[in-house]
C-alpha cells in the first residue's frame, strides 16, 4: 500500500518542503497566479492607507500551489505578524480562544485545512470575524455564564483544499475568496530559477524547463525535485546542471515527461490490462492495486483526469485513448466514440 509522502511527486508537505527561506517574502516576488496577485495588491493597498487589517481571506486549491505563502506574504505587506495553526490542530473551542486572546491589532491567523474545523470551534469563530469578540462560557450548570472580550481587529486567512466541505456560515464570513490555479511551466521555472540562485545551484534554464514540465503543475513539487536533481549533480562532480543531467536524474527517480510516476502508470495498467479500459468499479480497482478507494480518488485519479488518461463515468473509472497510446497500445475499435443525440433523425 503506497504512503502519499513516500512518492516524490506528492503535492503533500514534508520535513524538506518547508523551508522558509525559499518563500517570497513580498507579493512583487510572487511567481504566477497573476489577476489574484493583482487583486491582493489592490485590497493590501487600500487597507494599508485605511490603517486598517485585510479582510478576512479564504484561498482555495489543490495543495503545494502557495496558501501558505500567500499568508506570510500579507503578513510582511501589512507589517504584522502572523500565526500559524491548522483545523485539524484545533480539536477545542479552548484551544482557539488561547491564540485569539493573544492575538494583537492588525495580526494575521493563518488556518489551514480550515475546513476540518470542528463544529464547536467554528461557533467560537463567528463573533470573532465578525465582532472581533471572544464569548466565553465560565462555569457550569445553572452557574454558567457568558463573557465576552473584545479582541483587536486582525485578519484571519483560511486555506483549503476542499472548499465544499466549509459550512456555508463560515465561507459567507469571508471578504475575499480567491482560488489558486495549477501553474504553467514557464511560471515553474521562474520559480526554479530563484531557487537555484539560493541553493546556490547553476542550473540552466533549460534545465529547469525540463524539471518544470515534469512538476505537475505545482510549485512544491518543482523545488522537491530540484533537490533531488541537486543531489545528482553533487555526487556526480557537475558544476552545471544542464537538461541532459536534469532529464537523467527525473527519469532516474521513475518520473516522466509528463510527471507520471510509478504509482501512476501501475494504475493504467491495471486499468488497461487487467480491465481492457474499464469502465471498472473504483472498489475493483482498489482491489486489484492494493490501494484504499480513497487514495486512488483523492491521490492518484485527479492528475490523471487533468492529463486526459481518465474519467469518471457512471458505471465507473474509464481509460481514455491517450492512456492506450501513452502504454503503446492500441485502443478498440470505435473506443472514445461518444453516442450524440440530435432532434432531426434526419441529421443523424
Amino acid at each position: 500500500m503506497t504512503d502519499e509522502r513516500d512518492r516524490i511527486v506528492t503535492s503533500v508537505s514534508q520535513r524538506e518542503d518547508e523551508g522558509l527561506h525559499l518563500r517570497p517574502q513580498y507579493l512583487q516576488d510572487f511567481v504566477g497566479q497573476e489577476e489574484m496577485s493583482a487583486k491582493l495588491s489592490i485590497f493590501i493597498q487600500a487597507a494599508k492607507r485605511r490603517g486598517e487589517p485585510l479582510d478576512h481571506t479564504l484561498f482555495y486549491g489543490p495543495p503545494g500551489l502557495g496558501k501558505t505563502t500567500l499568508a506570510g506574504i500579507i503578513s510582511h505587506e501589512m507589517g504584522s505578524q502572523i500565526r500559524l495553526t491548522s483545523g485539524p490542530a484545533l480539536e477545542r473551542a479552548g484551544d482557539l480562544a488561547a491564540i485569539l486572546s493573544n492575538v494583537q491589532a492588525n495580526d494575521v491567523l493563518f488556518i489551514d485545512e480550515i475546513h476540518r474545523l470542528s463544529p464547536a470551534v467554528e461557533e467560537v469563530l463567528y463573533p470573532a470575524m465578525e465582532d472581533y469578540a471572544l464569548d466565553i462560557i465560565v462555569g457550569k450548570g445553572p452557574l454558567a455564564r457568558s463573557i465576552r472580550l473584545q479582541l483587536p481587529p486582525f485578519t484571519l486567512i483560511g486555506a483549503t483544499t476542499r472548499l465544499g466541505l466549509l459550512t456555508s456560515p463560515l465561507r459567507a464570513r469571508f471578504g475575499i475568496v480567491e482560488q489558486l490555479q495549477l501553474y504553467g511551466p514557464e511560471s515553474l521555472q521562474d520559480i526554479l530559477m530563484r531557487a537555484s540562485v539560493l541553493f546556490e545551484l547553476d542550473l540552466c534554464k533549460e534545465a529547469a524547463f525540463e524539471i518544470a514540465g515534469r512538476s505537475r503543475g505545482t510549485p512544491r513539487v518543482a523545488l522537491r525535485l530540484l533537490r533531488r536533481v541537486r543531489d545528482v549533480a553533487e555526487v556526480r562532480g557537475a558544476t552545471v546542471v544542464d537538461a541532459a543531467l536534469a532529464s537523467e536524474a527525473l527519469s532516474m527517480l521513475g518520473v516522466d515527461g509528463l510527471g507520471l510516476d510509478e504509482g501512476d502508470r501501475r494504475l493504467l495498467k491495471a486499468l488497461v490490462g487487467l480491465f481492457g479500459g474499464g469502465p471498472v468499479g473504483l472498489a475493483t480497482l482498489a482491489a486489484a492495486l492494493n490501494e484504499e478507494a480513497q487514495t486512488i480518488e483523492d491521490i492518484y485519479e485527479p492528475y490523471l483526469i487533468q492529463k486526459g488518461f481518465l474519467e469518471r463515468t457512471p458505471r465507473g473509472r474509464r481509460g481514455t485513448t491517450r492512456a492506450f497510446q501513452y502504454l503503446g497500445l492500441r485502443p478498440p475499435m470505435g473506443w472514445g466514440e461518444q453516442l450524440v443525440l440530435v432532434d432531426d433523425p434526419e441529421e443523424a
